[in-house]
């Protein structure tokens, strides 16, 4: 087993696979950034000054020591945009990548 065990990191699907999560965590912050600092208050400006993390829809009101409970939903908008970013790219990529194999395929 512990044999087998080190043909399979000599392959190089586990660095492959590490690199692909450290560059991923890298891709998710920059969204992050893209979302929270560039596109939020654009989309913000647009729809009338306000921060868009920061939209809401509250269920019950804050009383004394007991906080608010809301919906945060801007926080909601907002993920789905970092998702749909980081689909796109994904998708892109892939696209990329077929069509490389295709034309080696064809050069064959």
């Amino acid at each position: 087993m512990l044999q087998e065990f080190k043909t399979f990191i000599a392959k190089g699907n586990v660095l492959d696979l590490a690199v692909g999560v450290i560059i991923g965590a890298a891709f998710g912050k920059i969204t992050t950034s893209l979302v929270e600092d560039i596109l939020n208050p654009i989309i913000g400006l647009v729809i009338g000054g306000t921060d868009l993390s920061q939209l809401k829809y509250v269920l019950k009101e804050a009383v004394g020591e007991t906080p608010e409970v809301a919906i945060m939903y801007g926080n909601f908008i907002q993920s789905v945009i970092q998702f749909l970013l980081i689909a796109w790219v994904i998708f892109l990529i892939v696209k990329g990548a077929n069509r490389m194999r295709l034309t080696e395929e064809k050069k064959e």
